[in-house]
C-alpha cells in the first residue's frame, strides 16, 4: 500500500500511470446510466463516495425502466467510517446522528428516502422493486449476499449493473461472475462506475490533483487513500498464488491483467513510498 508521496516526483509521466490503472479498474462497461441498457437488476454497493449513489438514485428517478430492481448492499466493514464522514461532511449532514453506526446500504437508503423523493415514490408503488442487503463487508461479500437475498425474492436475473467504488468496479464485477460461475447461462454482468476519477498535473507547483467534471474535493477520497486503494487492487485482481482469482484464493473470476496496466503499476511502485 502507498500513500501520497514527495509532490517532486509528479511528472507528466506518473500522472500518465495513475489514470491508466484508474481507467482500467473502473471498468467502465457503462458511461452513464442514462444511456445504458435496461436491466433486469441494478446493484449499489455502499462506498464512501457519495455522488455515486447520487448518480443512481438521479438516474432511476429520470429513466425509471433502466432497472426492474435495485439492490443497494453493504453492511458494517473496515471502510464504513468512511461513509459517516462523507455523510458529516455533506449536504446531508442533518441525518448524521441517526445514521451513525448503521449498515452502509441503510445509510444509502436514507439518503435515498429523505433526499430522492420521486425515487422514494416509485419505490413505494412498486415501480422500481427495492432490496436491502445489509450484512456483506466485502466485494466478494456483495455479490454473495446479493445473490442470496436475490434468489431470497425468487429472482434468477439475466442481467445486472454493478456500481461500485471505481477503485474496486473491476474486482466487485469478477467478484458477481464467480458468485453466477455455477448458472448454466449466467446472467450478463456491466460495470458502471459512474465516473473515472483521473489525476492532472499542476505545472506551477507540480502537485498532481485528483478531479472529476463537476464535483468537488471534498465529494472524493483523500489523495493518500485514492493511491493506496490504487495500488492494492493490482496484485489482488492477479490471478497467481498471491492473488484473489481461480489460482489464488478463489474469491473472483479470472481477470486478465493487461502489460501496460501492469508496467504502470511497476513504475509508481517504484516512486511511492510505503504508508505502513
Amino acid at each position: 500500500m502507498c500513500s501520497t508521496p514527495d509532490v517532486q516526483i509528479w511528472t507528466e509521466s506518473n500522472v500518465s500511470d495513475v489514470d491508466e490503472i484508474s481507467k482500467f479498474l473502473a471498468c467502465s462497461e457503462i458511461s452513464s446510466l442514462n444511456s445504458g441498457p435496461s436491466v433486469d437488476v441494478l446493484v449499489l454497493c455502499g462506498n464512501a463516495i457519495l455522488p455515486i449513489a447520487e448518480g443512481v438514485f438521479s438516474a432511476i428517478e429520470s429513466r425509471p425502466d433502466i432497472a426492474k430492481t435495485l439492490v443497494i448492499c453493504g453492511g458494517v466493514g473496515h471502510s464504513t467510517s468512511f461513509l459517516y464522514e462523507a455523510v458529516r461532511k455533506s449536504k446531508y449532514s442533518a441525518i448524521l446522528p441517526e445514521i451513525n453506526g448503521l449498515p452502509e446500504a441503510r445509510v444509502l437508503e436514507r439518503i435515498m428516502v429523505d433526499f430522492f423523493p420521486r425515487l422514494d415514490a416509485l419505490v413505494k408503488s412498486n415501480a422500481v422493486k427495492l432490496i436491502i442487503e445489509d450484512k456483506s463487508t466485502n466485494c466478494g461479500a456483495n455479490a454473495m449476499e446479493t445473490r442470496r437475498v436475490l434468489d431470497g425474492e425468487n429472482i434468477s436475473p439475466r442481467s445486472l449493473i454493478v456500481v461500485q467504488d471505481p477503485t474496486m468496479s473491476l474486482r466487485t464485477v469478477a467478484a458477481f461472475k464467480h458468485t453466477y460461475g455455477d448458472y448454466s447461462k449466467p446472467p450478463v454482468f456491466f460495470g458502471c462506475p459512474i465516473f473515472v476519477p483521473m489525476l492532472s498535473l499542476e505545472h506551477s507547483t507540480k502537485h498532481a490533483v485528483l478531479s472529476v467534471s463537476g464535483l468537488s474535493a471534498s465529494d472524493l477520497w483523500e489523495s493518500s487513500r485514492f493511491l493506496d486503494l490504487l495500488m492494492g487492487e493490482i496484485p489482488r485482481l492477479r490471478d497467481d498464488e498471491f492473488g484473489y482469482g481461480p489460482k489464488g484464493k478463489n474469491y473472483i473470476s479470472h481477470v486478465d491483467v493487461p502489460d501496460h496496466v501492469e508496467n504502470a503499476w511497476a513504475r509508481l511502485k517504484r516512486v511511492l513510498q510505503p504508508s505502513r
